[in-house]
């Protein structure tokens, strides 16, 4: 699960990734580190010392503790909140009373406040961590709760973006600069681990490593379908942490918590998505309720999947030929059928790129290409190596 689930026990799985789009989500939260320009931190930089006398006359000193995260936190920890997310529960046919039929807390995660626009307000989270829901509340740091409407999600980023009133919302979060951040640079994450038992939790940790890529299985089939591009921090995450906020020491988001590697050999990796990846996905879901994205028309299947006596005696293909992207049809009136693609064309490059799976494939119309595109894109048909020119239309 990639979210609190406050219906199921905490259990993970040996040697598997914990998740929440598929079994590689982890319900979690990244968390952030001790910022730069610590300077003699140790010997109390920011402390204000006030000398209090009781009445036995033995003096007491009390110390007001400052420093950069306190500054950071305090400036940002309003803009985190918690998200639920309610659904009816099954009714038990053996039950006499049948159940309620009143959304009950599926389970929880955590959000960021983006944006405040009128009487509206906009929060980004995790998809896994509002999937399902009936219904979704909204808890601000100061404890007030309001309802949200989910305007759009999406499962190939795990993103979602949430509309409440702006009423009661005070503080935005500011969007930094992802693309910037380098290996060992201090970060902080604040979320809610376990639901609101512990809301507004601040961990501190260094970026660990950039452009990470982590396998995904959407369908949960036992074949990759996405390689999501993140972050890795090491920083503490727990369940309820997913969609809170990763936020480098200036105060700016730069990541949106999202999962952990869960191996008992594994301590210390958690894994966020880039804000400079998650902002054009926010935009669309704002805007449209979904992502557009551009696709050729066809469905497609591995070749690596084909057995070689079926590719080379009724594909009639290049014994040599081992990878590639199989069409098993051609969508009426798509682009794939204008260019001339037949079913057991075998494509094998796409816009000057090596096409060698699916996955392949699937990654670059999604992160290379518009609708709209035309692209070329090379395939065999049996033994010929041929060419066409595709324009791409809008699909999933």
């Amino acid at each position: 699960m990639g979210y609190y689930n406050s219906t199921e026990p905490k259990k993970r799985n040996k040697g598997n990734f914990a998740s929440g789009f598929t079994g590689i989500l982890a319900g979690a939260v990244l968390a952030g580190v001790v910022l730069p320009g610590f300077t003699d931190i140790e010997q109390g930089i920011g402390e204000e010392t006030q000398q209090v006398e009781n009445v036995s006359g033995v003096e007491n000193v009390s110390s007001i503790v400052t420093s950069d995260v306190t500054e950071v936190v305090d400036a940002t920890s309003a803009s985190v909140v918690g998200v639920t997310n309610l659904q009816t529960a099954k009714q038990n046919p053996f039950s006499q009373s049948g159940g309620s039929s009143e959304p009950q807390e599926a389970g929880a995660g955590s959000g960021v406040i983006y944006k405040k626009e009128g009487d509206s307000a906009y929060i980004v989270t995790n998809n896994h961590v509002v999937e399902g829901a009936e219904q979704v509340k909204v808890t601000l740091s100061d404890g007030t709760e309001i309802d949200a409407e989910v305007l759009g999600t999406d499962v190939w980023t795990d993103l979602a973006v949430l509309k409440t009133s702006s009423a009661e919302i005070k503080d935005v979060a500011e969007f930094g600069d992802s693309s910037v951040l380098k290996a060992g640079e201090p970060v902080i994450a604040i979320g809610n681990p376990l639901g609101l038992q512990f809301s507004g939790s601040v961990t501190t940790g260094v970026i660990s490593g950039t452009e990470r890529s982590i396998p995904i299985d959407i369908n949960k089939d036992g074949t990759e379908d996405w390689q999501a591009e993140v972050l890795q921090t090491d920083a503490a995450i727990n369940p309820g942490n997913s969609g809170g906020a990763l936020i480098n020491s200036q105060g700016q988001l730069i990541g949106i918590n999202s999962m952990k590697i869960a191996q008992d050999a594994v301590e210390g990796i958690g894994l966020a998505i880039p804000i400079n990846s998650a902002i054009p996905i926010i935009e669309d879901l704002e805007v449209k309720g979904e992502v557009e994205r551009p696709a050729l028309g066809v469905s497609i299947l591995d070749l690596q999947n084909v057995p070689a006596p079926i590719r080379q005696n009724e594909l009639n293909l290049p014994a040599e030929l081992e990878k590639g992207v199989v069409v098993e049809s051609v969508a009426k009136d798509s682009g794939a059928e204008a260019a001339g693609l037949q079913q057991s064309d075998v494509i094998v490059e796409m816009g000057g790129d090596e096409i060698n799976s699916v996955l392949e494939l699937r990654q670059y119309l999604y992160t290379k290409a518009e609708v709209g595109d035309t692209l070329k894109v090379k395939f065999y048909r049996g033994a010929e190596l041929m060419e066409a020119e595709v324009q791409l239309t809008e699909g999933m």
